[in-house]
């Protein structure tokens, strides 16, 4: 089941990888494509965080309806 929030996650997880990829491609220095990389990993991290918190909290919803 992919729900409205996955959605927007796969999209900004997207827009992201897009984004990753073009300064990849731009990167003059070693240096400047590890500055990229760890950018990146950072900003994924907190998408991930993001999205999981949100599907905790959707389950909790759930299984308060069921007791």
């Amino acid at each position: 089941m992919v729900s409205s929030n996955s959605k927007s996650y796969f999209r900004a997880v997207e827009a992201s990888h897009r984004t990753y990829t073009r300064a990849i491609k731009q990167a003059r220095s070693r240096q400047g494509l590890m500055n990229i990389y760890w950018r990146h990993k950072r900003q994924h991290e907190q998408l991930l965080k993001s999205h999981l918190r949100g599907e905790m909290a959707q389950l909790n919803k759930l299984k308060k309806k069921i007791k």
